[in-house]
């Protein structure tokens, strides 16, 4: 399939989403262009994870329409590639970085069908793209918090995605490797659209190239700017950003009682 500037790649349009009959999503409406780099903030049970799920073909809405490269998404999510949140784990479990990065290869091939050299030179590029090459061999539960979510990236970038999709990317690093990731992925846009969710305010104005806030509606003007009206409609209280060492917007000063931009009511 080719791909325009410009071209139109993820439509949410009037998209309510949610269980048992209870909504978390409400007129949600959203446009993903190719070479996008959108953050999505917001406190947590504010339908973010729904979000990524409704993309994924994982929830149906209740209403309205998701497509991805113009077509449904069963059809069209074979184009997105998924980076869940770092998970704990057992580090005695006995598997490689390789094989970890081979599994995002999966879906390009048929049941019981063996690697090829396609997948091979697939999964040695994804790990080259991520700096992690060299660690091939290495277990998985020898490797840092930061390492390991790079390796989950390339397991995502195995399949030749044209839109990534991250759910938290760094949620369980430091400020300094959550900096390196988001250069990595800096690096990655100029080829792949992505969007990721966070609750990092700091991060994703700092390195997004626009965000969106949600919390049961969607707040996305296509803007990279944070605006105390934005904040306000989603955290319901004032917000002053806080940037832990890392070049960021700020929002102008409130008045009445602050909090820093890590919100922990999530």
């Amino acid at each position: 399939m080719s791909v325009t500037e410009n071209q139109e790649v993820i439509a949410v349009k009037q998209v309510w989403a949610g269980y048992d009959k209870t909504a978390v999503l409400e007129n949600i409406n959203l446009s993903v262009n190719q070479g996008d780099f959108i953050g999505i903030i917001g406190p947590n049970g504010g339908g973010k994870t729904t979000l990524l799920k409704v993309l994924l073909g994982i929830l149906a809405p209740m209403r309205g329409e998701v497509t991805i490269f113009g077509q449904p998404v069963r059809e069209g999510r074979e184009n997105i590639g998924y980076v869940p949140q770092l998970i704990h784990f057992d580090r005695d479990f006995p598997i490689s970085v390789w094989e970890v990065v081979r599994m995002g290869r999966l879906h390009k091939k048929g049941l019981l069908r063996h690697f090829s050299s396609e997948d091979d030179e697939a999964v040695a590029a994804a790990l080259d793209q991520v700096n992690m090459l060299a660690l091939r061999d290495r277990c998985l539960g020898d490797l840092s918090g930061g390492q390991r979510q790079r390796v989950y990236i390339a397991r995502a970038l195995a399949g030749h995605p044209r839109i990534l999709l991250l759910d938290e990317p760094t949620a369980s690093v430091d400020p300094q490797v959550s900096g390196s990731i988001y250069e990595l992925l800096h690096e990655l846009n100029k080829h792949v659209s992505i969007l990721l969710i966070s609750h990092d305010m700091n991060a994703v104005s700092s390195y997004t190239k626009t965000i969106g806030c949600l919390n049961r509606t969607l707040h996305y003007h296509g803007s990279n700017e944070i605006t105390e009206e934005m904040v306000q409609a989603t955290y319901h209280c004032p917000v002053d950003l806080i940037a832990h060492g890392l070049p960021h917007r700020v929002l102008a000063d409130h008045h009445g009682h602050t909090h820093t931009g890590d919100h922990q009511d999530d």
